[in-house]
Order: structure tokens, then sequence, then C-alpha cells
């Protein structure tokens, strides 16, 4: 019985990215879920409480690990120029695991709940900070030169998200050829010149 239950949640959960990424969050319904499951609705809601609440599952499932994998390079006893590289490297190719989960996040974030939002922010936070982070300790070592580590930890964070809502899987260039380009890109930035990056 226990594993029919789990086993029922899952389906829930991957049919709810499925219709979620391909017809939006207003867009798709608890019935929607059920009739794709050929399901009760009640089963949904014994499992989720409601729609929002498997947004937020959505959310929490697809940054676990992104979370945990960024704080793990964040740790490691690397040069900050490096570990810069690693967490730009880890960040895109993790999050480019989660291409339905990603897609939902761009275009219905706005309907998360307070509570939603509030989940939804520290798991910003923290990836942020790790950026911020690195960041701080390439300016202490006289690398890079802003006015404010938190907006170039944005700006960072704003290049790496507009990749993955282009990136697609069939497209012409390989996840490693995009990683290799990102990083050329936010490094020139970060540095000034493609000859001070060599250095």
């Amino acid at each position: 019985m226990l594993g029919n239950i789990i086993t029922n949640k899952d389906r829930i959960f991957k049919t709810a990215i499925s219709l979620f990424s391909a017809k939006g969050f207003r867009g798709t319904s608890i019935r929607d879920i059920a009739n794709e499951m050929n399901i009760s609705i009640s089963n949904i809601y014994h499992h989720f409480g409601n729609k929002e609440g498997l947004l937020i599952a959505i959310l929490e499932h697809s940054s676990e690990r992104l979370v945990k994998e960024l704080k793990e390079v964040s740790e490691l006893d690397l040069p900050p120029r490096e570990k810069l590289k690693r967490l730009v490297e880890t960040h895109i190719r993790l999050a480019g695991t989660f291409t339905e989960e990603t897609k939902i996040f761009f275009l219905d974030e706005e309907h998360l709940s307070k509570e939603g939002e509030k989940i939804n922010r520290n798991i910003q936070r923290q990836i942020y900070g790790f950026y911020q982070n690195v960041l701080q300790d390439l300016d202490e070592a006289g690398l890079i030169r802003c006015r404010s580590i938190k907006v170039l930890a944005f700006n960072i964070f704003g290049v790496i998200n507009w990749q993955l809502r282009w990136y697609r899987p069939e497209g012409p260039l390989s996840m490693d050829e995009i990683i290799d380009e990102m990083f050329s890109f936010i490094m020139n930035g970060v540095f000034g010149t493609a000859e001070q990056n060599q250095k």
C-alpha cells in the first residue's frame, strides 16, 4: 500500500511538471492533471494540498540539488577565479537538467503565494551568496574592480538565467560549448578584456 502511495505521488509530481511547462500554471487545472493520470482530484489534494502546493514542491525539488552542489563548490579550496568558473559550470549544467522546471518558474514565478515567495527568496539568497562570496575574494585579490559585488552577482545570475531560457538540447551547440561561451562572456565582462583573462 505504501509503495502505491509513493508511486502515485511521484506520478502526480511528474505529470504536473509536464503540464505546467506545456500550458503554464494558470492554464493547468487540478482536473487537467487528474484527467491526464485517470485518477481522482482528491488523490492530488491528499498529496499536495492544492495546485500551489504542487508548484512549491516543484520549486523545492528542482533547487535542492543545485543549492547542494553549488555549496560544495563554494567550499572547495580553489583559486577564486577557478572557483567562479566551477560555480558557473555547475549552475548551468545542473539547471539544464531541469529544463521544464526552469521554464515553469520563468513564466509562473509571479503566481507563488507569500509562503512560496518566501521559500523562493531563501533559495535565491543562498545561490546569490555563493557568487557574492567568490566575487568578494576576487575583489580582495585585486582581480576585479566593481562598485557593487551584489550588483555583479545579480548580473552573472541574470546571464545564466537567460542562457537557460533559450537553451534547447537539440540546438547546434553542445552543453560544453555553451558553458565555454557563457563563461568567456562572463569573464570578459568581469575582468574587462580577453587579454586580462589570460593572465
